[in-house]
Order: C-alpha cells, then sequence, then structure tokens
C-alpha cells in the first residue's frame, strides 16, 4: 500500500463540496494539499479547516480560474513553490449550465466547457512536466455519469464530460510509461450545493457523499503501482424507486 505522507497533491475546485472533501481526506492521510478556488473568502475558510484536519500534512492555496492557462501555471507552481512540486492532482473544479441549447448564450457555453474541459488540460499540462521529474504520479479527473448519459438541457455539460472521458483515456495511453496512472471518476447524484435551484433539497439522504468520492481517491491510490482502475463509475446505491 503506498503512503501519502508527504506526498504533494494538487485540488482544484478544493474550497468546498467533493473538492474539498477529497483535500480534507488527503490531509488526514498526511498529504502535502494544495488547493484553488476563485473566491478567496471560501479560500481562506478551506484551508483555516484543512489545519485542522491535517495529521502530519500541510496545506496551502491560491484564489485561481481554471480557465485561464496562466492560473493554472499558478495553481502548480504555487504547490512546488511551497511543498517542492506535485505527486498529486486532482482535477475537480466544475460547473454547470443546463439550458437547451437555443436557450444558452456562447459566454454561457465556454463557461462550461472552459471550466470543466480546458482546465483540466491546462492544469495536466502544467503538471506532467513536474511528475516525470519526480518519477511519477497520480491524476485523478473527476468527471460524471453526465459523460456516458445525455440528457434534456446537458448540451453544454454533457459536451464537457464526454470530453473530459476521453481527454483522460489518452492521456492514460500517454503517460503511463512514465510512472504517471489517470483515473476518472464519474459519480451520479452527491449531495453538494452544485447545480442546486435556491430552495432545493441539495442533500437528500440517499445521494452520494464528498466522502464516498474522496475515499475513492484514497483507495485508488493504495492500489499497487502495476494496477490501474482507469475508470470509476459511482452511484448512489439505494436511489428511490421509479414508480
Amino acid at each position: 500500500m503506498q503512503r501519502l505522507n508527504d506526498k504533494v497533491a494538487v485540488v482544484t475546485g478544493g474550497t468546498r463540496g467533493i473538492g474539498f472533501s477529497i483535500a480534507e481526506n488527503l490531509a488526514k492521510e498526511g498529504a502535502k494539499v494544495f488547493i484553488c478556488g476563485k473566491d478567496k473568502a471560501r479560500l481562506m475558510t478551506a484551508l483555516e479547516a484543512l489545519s485542522r484536519s491535517a495529521t502530519g500534512g500541510r496545506s496551502g492555496g491560491v484564489t485561481a480560474d481554471v480557465r485561464r492557462y496562466d492560473d493554472c501555471r499558478k495553481v502548480i507552481g504555487g504547490a512546488v513553490e511551497t511543498f517542492g512540486g506535485v505527486d498529486i492532482l486532482v482535477n475537480n473544479a466544475g460547473v454547470g449550465i443546463f439550458k437547451p441549447v437555443d436557450q444558452m448564450t456562447p459566454e454561457e457555453w465556454d463557461t462550461v466547457i472552459e471550466t470543466n474541459l480546458s482546465g483540466v488540460f491546462y492544469c495536466c499540462h502544467a503538471a506532467i512536466p513536474l511528475m516525470r521529474q519526480r518519477g511519477g504520479g497520480y491524476i485523478f479527473n473527476i468527471s460524471s455519469l453526465a459523460g456516458v448519459n445525455a440528457f434534456p438541457g446537458g448540451s453544454a455539460y454533457n459536451a464537457s464530460k464526454f470530453g473530459l472521458n476521453g481527454f483522460s483515456e489518452a492521456i492514460m495511453q500517454d503517460i503511463r510509461y512514465d510512472g504517471i496512472r489517470v483515473t476518472y471518476i464519474m459519480p451520479g447524484s452527491v449531495a453538494t450545493d452544485f447545480a442546486a435551484a435556491p430552495g432545493s433539497r441539495a442533500r437528500e439522504s440517499w445521494k452520494l457523499t464528498g466522502e464516498d468520492i474522496a475515499k475513492t481517491v484514497i483507495d485508488l491510490y493504495a492500489l499497487p503501482q502495476t494496477a490501474l482502475a482507469s475508470r470509476i463509475e459511482m452511484r448512489p446505491s439505494q436511489p428511490p424507486r421509479k414508480k
């Protein structure tokens, strides 16, 4: 079993939801965690919480918008400057805008595609050479079951997640012989405030939790170097019965 002590993990969108759960669990396992988010106040709150959770690890972070390549370089560079390198990259930052295509603005389309897909490319582009220098690493791309199941109003989101899945499978083959493993995780319904409408019930007890995704990341990292679970589908075990 691989140990996370002293490993450096970058988690994008790590200030809340799935990203914070992953960052928190990595810190509890002793990793040095570097997070990013667009909101400075949320970033500071998350870092304070991580400092309380860490058991031998440390945390740091910067504000960043993964739609911008320079911001992604700032995130990866910040981890190097703070902790000396990058061993784990969790591409979690994401956004959902759900409208029929004729009602979606070009700006909304760009926001979804650039956040959910281009941002992953930017972070991987910056991190992979550094992982090679350290002899290997692990990239986790947080996708969605929307990456294999289209739905009405999901044109942008489906496109971004279908694209992310293809991207993940391609780079896995590009870098597997550099000792860098790639897994994309496709959760179904997760109890977070992602895309939740005001007043909606975002936290039904039957849904997956951020902790579920985080524990999966920890378990995947612990697999022997000779093993790779390249694609993980996660669903609530007992969703409401269809009537």
